[in-house]
């Protein structure tokens, strides 16, 4: 998990917040534009936490993979717990 850390660094954290707010961002709009702060919170959770919950499940070649690859898998993370959501929200 280290190396996911030492991967991502300072720049690499902004990035996941912003894709966490973009996924968030469009998720509010899909559904509406409901819920607006809970979607981007949402979204920024997922996108947060989705790159070490991949680590700690094996995935090593995730930090071999760079930053652009953690920042996809990031997204992927918050599209699911943002679906997640949205089944609690509505």
């Amino acid at each position: 998990m280290e190396s996911v850390l030492q991967a991502i660094g300072t720049v690499g954290l902004i990035l996941l917040v912003l894709a966490g707010l973009l996924a968030g961002w469009i998720a509010s709009v899909v559904s509406g534009g409901r819920h607006k702060a809970a979607y981007l919170a949402i979204g920024v959770v997922g996108a947060l936490i989705t790159p070490f919950i991949v680590a700690l499940l094996g995935g090593a070649v995730l930090a071999a993979g760079g930053l652009l690859a953690i920042i996809a898998i990031a997204l992927v993370g918050a599209v699911i717990v943002l679906v997640i959501g949205k089944m609690i929200l509505d």
